[in-house]
């Protein structure tokens, strides 16, 4: 009987902090650097999120050991709303097979809430490149093997397996340069040390459109309508290629289902505001949306799909 009481308290307590939730500030942790892809998502996203919870969204960066410090933080944080952060498709789906042991396990220790936003990577070639088309890398690729450099912003990034799957499709050796961060590996593309680069449009976008870099392609399904004169991959010689990206919301697991249902709402409301829109229009990357189920199942299945890709490279993270 007693234990019957205490356990109608908690329940009553837990009800009543999800009915006045949000009464402080909620911080969103990125597992990534400030100026990352993931980074801009967030500081676009935030203050919006903050109208719609009728509180502060503040963001804290956690960057380091493959994306797994920051999402450590959140897997191992109260599950009380107060803490959420940043789940790129990198730390929940492509990283996690590189690792040997993550600190966390992900299905276990964090809730999905919403995605934010799907995207494309940018395939583009240095400006003192002669390689003007996705066909002409191919061809250039297959005759001087070992000869091109792929920049990416990580080792087990996006832009990491995206050129590991482009070899696969093509039957290309070229060799992969990790950086710690996009803006580094952008630099050195642009000044002509590394060859090419598979990075998130939200990074890469302003130097494609300045000419500072040569942009090819992109790698989603379909074209970005950023830059819709830009080919897919698939479309410009790789049939059934497809790299896209997303990031969405994550909280720590027993997050209250009042308290999960309030921050999905809060996303899909964010995401719909003019300002977000706008800003992303820009970027050349859509708004997501949908429910916390909607987000666990592209975590699944983009996890299935890389896993597979990872596999047959041998990459791993030490």
């Amino acid at each position: 009987m007693k234990r019957a009481v205490a356990w109608l308290l908690l329940a009553c307590a837990a009800a009543s902090a999800a009915a006045q939730y949000p009464d402080r500030a909620v911080r969103c942790i990125v597992p990534q650097a400030p100026g990352s892809a993931t980074d801009t998502v967030a500081r676009i996203l935030a203050p919006e999120m903050s109208k719609a919870l009728g509180q502060p969204v503040v963001v804290e960066n956690r960057p380091g050991g493959a994306l797994t410090i920051g999402i450590d933080v959140v897997a191992k944080a109260a599950p009380d709303g107060y803490t959420i952060g940043m789940g790129p498709i990198g730390a929940l789906a492509i990283t996690r097979h590189m690792v040997a042991k993550l600190p966390y396990d992900i299905e276990r220790d964090l809730q999905p809430i919403a995605l934010v936003a799907r995207g494309h990577l940018l395939l583009a070639v240095a400006p003192s490149s002669p390689i003007k088309s996705v066909r002409e890398l191919i061809d250039y690729a297959r005759r001087n093997p070992g000869k091109l450099t792929n920049a990416s912003s990580s080792n087990g990034s996006p832009g990491h397996v995206a050129g590991e799957l482009f070899k696969t499709m093509t039957g290309t050796e070229i060799v992969h340069v990790p950086y710690k961060g996009g803006a580094m590996a952008i630099n050195d593309l642009i000044a002509g040390h590394v060859q090419l680069i598979w990075e998130s449009l939200n990074s890469i976008a302003p130097h494609a459109r300045s000419g500072k870099v040569r942009a090819l392609a992109v790698s989603g399904a379909r074209r970005s309508p950023g830059f819709p004169e830009l080919p897919t991959i698939a479309e410009a010689g790789v049939p059934g290629y497809e790299a896209g990206t997303w990031t969405g919301i994550i909280a720590p697991a027993g997050l209250p289902p009042a308290i999960v249902g309030k921050l999905n709402a809060a996303v899909n409301e964010a995401i719909r505001s003019p300002i977000f829109v706008e800003r992303f229009a820009l970027i050349g990357d859509e708004p997501a949306g949908g429910t916390p189920q909607d987000f666990a199942e592209t975590i699944r299945k983009d996890s299935a799909r890389w896993g597979e890709v990872v596999r047959r490279s041998g990459a791993k993270i030490d």
